[in-house]
Order: C-alpha cells, then sequence, then structure tokens
C-alpha cells in the first residue's frame, strides 16, 4: 500500500540582502530628510548671511578708523530715534548703519532658529542647535555692542566684539555649508557611505590648528586695533609691542592657511570640492600679509586699505567655516554607520 504524499505548497525563498543592498538600506537609514523647498530656502537665506556678517565686521572697521564708534552716544536708539536725520553725517551713519545692519542679522538668525526648531523633522537634526548657539551668539553680540558705547570704547570690549562677530561668521558659514552638501548629495540619489570617503585622522586637527592661528591673529589685530596702538607707535613710539606681536603672528599665520591646502592632495579622490576649497585661504592669506604691509607702509593714512585689512580677515574665517562645514559632513557621514556591512553580510 502506497502512502498517499502530503500536498506540496510554494515555499517562499529567501535571498540573503547582497552587499550592494545593505549598503543602500544604511544609506537610507542614515537619511532623515530629503531636500526640499524648506532646505532650500534656509540654504539661501544663510548663504545670504554669510556676506552680510562679513560686511557688518567690516562696516564696524570702517566705524572705528573714521572714529565713529561714539557717534550714536546712546544705545539701542541713536539720539533717541530710529532714525536720527537731524544729527546724521558721516560719523553717526556708519554707527548707525552698524547697528541696523546688526539688527537685520539677527532677524534673520532668529528666522532660521524658529523654523529649524518648529520644523526640525523635515530638516537635519543639528541645524536646530546650530541655530540655537547662533541666537546665543547674537545676543552676547548685541550686549558686547551696549557695553562698547556704554564703557566708552573700552579696549578689551571693542576686541571682544570682533571676536564674537568672527565667530559668528565662522559658525554661519559651516552651517551654510553643512546645509548645502547635505542637499548635494541626497539630491545626486547616492547615500552618504557612497557619497564619501573616510577623511584622514589628521585632517581634523589641522583644520582646529590653522582656525585656531587664525583667530590668534585677529585677537592680536583687534587688541592692537582697540588700543590705537600702530598710530601711537609710529607717531610717538608707544605702545609698539602690540604692533610687533601682530607683524611676527602673520608669518605662523600664512604657514597654518597654507598647511590645510597642501595637505588637501593626499585627500580621497571624491573630496575634490573639498580639496579645491582648501585652497582659497591659501591664496587669500598673501593678499592679507600684503594689506597689512601696505597699511604700515601708507602709516594708517588711507582708511579703506585698513577697512580692506578686516574685511579679508572676516572672508578668510569664512572659508575656514566653510571647511569644517563640508568635513564634519563627511566625517558624520562615514561614522554613523550602524552596523558593518561585514556583519550584514555574515547575518545574511
Amino acid at each position: 500500500m502506497v502512502g498517499k504524499s502530503a500536498p506540496t505548497r510554494d515555499l517562499p525563498v529567501h535571498n540573503p540582502p547582497s552587499h550592494a543592498q545593505t549598503l543602500t538600506d544604511s544609506g537610507a537609514a542614515l537619511q532623515p530628510f530629503r531636500p526640499g523647498v524648506l532646505h532650500r530656502g534656509l540654504d539661501f537665506l544663510l548663504g545670504h548671511l554669510v556676506p552680510a556678517l562679513i560686511a557688518l565686521v567690516g562696516i564696524g572697521g570702517a566705524t572705528r578708523v573714521m572714529q565713529a564708534g561714539l557717534a550714536c552716544p546712546d544705545w539701542p536708539l541713536c539720539y533717541g530715534t530710529l532714525l536720527p536725520g537731524r544729527q546724521m553725517n558721516l560719523q553717526v551713519f556708519l554707527e548707525w548703519f552698524h547697528r541696523l545692519d546688526a539688527f537685520l542679522v539677527g532677524i534673520a538668525l532668529l528666522t532660521v532658529g524658529a523654523v529649524s526648531l518648529f520644523r526640525r523633522r523635515d530638516l537635519p537634526r543639528w541645524l536646530p542647535w546650530m541655530a540655537g548657539l547662533a541666537l546665543a551668539l547674537v545676543i552676547v553680540q548685541g550686549g558686547l555692542g551696549a557695553l562698547t558705547v556704554l564703557g566708552l570704547l573700552e579696549a578689551s570690549t571693542v576686541t571682544l566684539h570682533l571676536l564674537t562677530a568672527l565667530v559668528l561668521v565662522l559658525l554661519i558659514s559651516g552651517t551654510h555649508q553643512a546645509l548645502g552638501t547635505s542637499a548635494e548629495r541626497l539630491s545626486s540619489g547616492e547615500s552618504p557611505l557612497q557619497a564619501c570617503s573616510p577623511l584622514p585622522f589628521w585632517w581634523m586637527p589641522l583644520l582646529a590648528l590653522s582656525t585656531l592661528t587664525l583667530f590668534a591673529q585677529c585677537a592680536l589685530g583687534g587688541a592692537m586695533a582697540s588700543r590705537w596702538a600702530a598710530s601711537l607707535c609710529l607717531d610717538d613710539g608707544i605702545g609698539c609691542h602690540w604692533l610687533l606681536l601682530h607683524r611676527l603672528g602673520a608669518w605662523p599665520t600664512l604657514v597654518a592657511l597654507v598647511l590645510p591646502a597642501l595637505a588637501s592632495l593626499a585627500l580621497p579622490s571624491a573630496e575634490s570640492r573639498l580639496r579645491t576649497l582648501a585652497w582659497f585661504p591659501a591664496g587669500l592669506v598673501p593678499c592679507q600679509v600684503g594689506l597689512g604691509l601696505l597699511t604700515l607702509r601708507l602709516q594708517l593714512a588711507e582708511p579703506m586699505v585698513t577697512v580692506a585689512h578686516q574685511l579679508l580677515a572676516a572672508l578668510l574665517v569664512a572659508l575656514l567655516g566653510a571647511l569644517w562645514g563640508r568635513s564634519l559632513v563627511s566625517f558624520s557621514s562615514v561614522q554613523a554607520v550602524p552596523v558593518p556591512p561585514s556583519l550584514e553580510m555574515a547575518h545574511g
């Protein structure tokens, strides 16, 4: 007697995920947002805030050079009004316009902060934190601006006011570059794992060294300018140590900004834009040294040369911020791999 065989059923065939599929799935898990109108709008606004902040630093330099720091004797208004028409002259205009630009930048950053907070699910998770830090810096900067006027241009306050502005330039430039780089890589249809390669371990410390060196030189320049040390040294031989320190600091700063450009030649081939970006500070820093030497040669008689020197310093800070933004996107994308591909393949 032959037993009846049990009815057979077609069983689903389990195909283990391929390595490419694993990378795609991992990349999808690393993409909490897709670039849309909101993303591009914030990137557009941040992109315009960078030159606005650089201009703000330049206007502040012009205000100092033209001795207009106390042209508006009160704060936050100017002669008790929003627009001091009767008292308006070049000095009053510089100080008034400096405050107006700062106010508009603050409103724009408040907008970025509010949008990134309330729409945080549609944006990178780090953006609200960066926007919050920028707003905190704006508040500190506003307080330092008030102390600058009320303290009758006390030298240390003026220097801190400049350095806080430069930190804000660095932060906004980095945030703009990071946001744009994220949108660029996601719009290309590639996962973060496919769009970038690991950066060398020494790249971030090198950027940190360059940034700290540049800020130290800016601090020396701000301390020298707020004390009018260059003029006093050239006229009466007083306060020459500030001028000497700033001149000596120019050469380490030159080396510190050229080094990332040379080191970028060793970056992965996928980071071609980062490599190109690294050469911009290296190309501009000799111009900055030349402007400094020209300023002294002219004995500070040409205000526009002095203002250009400060504007170029702010531009160098913005370029380093852009390097930080693009580098951090590459670094975080690689570091965010949840499970190594080899373990995924072994599991399959």
